[in-house]
This record gives structure tokens, sequence and C-alpha cells, in this order.
């Protein structure tokens, strides 16, 4: 058996740039889904105010707070399925921070 270190480098690097790409994007949609998520929230309490709608605000902040429960199980659900390799995880952490 012969140990081929090219082989390894080219399945690291692949490994490097899918974590650093997966968690670039990640982070990107996260930041998408908030401001989406806050303008939404804006706009109902903007017709609130004019008395178009009633909120029952405990309610709403209750269900936020499911959302960001399922939300964080789901990062825990994709780290299960996609491979565990150092590089990967190594790329995640900088495509997550630059992102």
């Amino acid at each position: 058996m012969e140990f081929d270190l090219n082989a390894m480098m080219g399945d690291m690097g692949v490994g490097a740039i899918v974590g650093f790409v997966t968690g670039f994007a990640l982070k990107k949609l996260m930041k998408l889904a908030l401001a989406i998520i806050g303008a939404y929230m804006l706009s109902l309490f903007w017709l609130e105010q004019k008395g178009v709608i009633i909120i029952d605000k405990d309610r709403l902040f209750n269900l936020a707070g499911d959302w960001s429960h399922e939300i964080l199980t789901l990062g825990e659900k994709v780290m299960g399925i996609l491979p565990g390799t150092a590089a990967f995880m190594g790329g995640f952490y900088l495509g997550f921070r630059k992102g």
C-alpha cells in the first residue's frame, strides 16, 4: 500500500472549498432571512399602530422562539449529514466568518 500525498491534498482542498462556500452562503442566507422577518414584524407593528390589526405580542414572540429553535436544530442535522472532515469544518468556519 502506497502513501499518496497528492490525492490526500486534493481531497482536503475540495473539502475546504466546499466548507468555505457552504459557510459563506449559510451566513448570507441567515442575514437575508433575519432582514425579511424584521421587515415583516415592523410592518405588523405599523399596521397595529394605525388600528388596522390587533396583535397578541406574547404569542407572536413565542412563535419566533419556536422558529429559532428549529433553525438551530436544523444546523445540527445538516452537520450530521455532511462529511465531518477537518478541512470541511475549517473551510466552513472561515466562510461563516467572512460572510
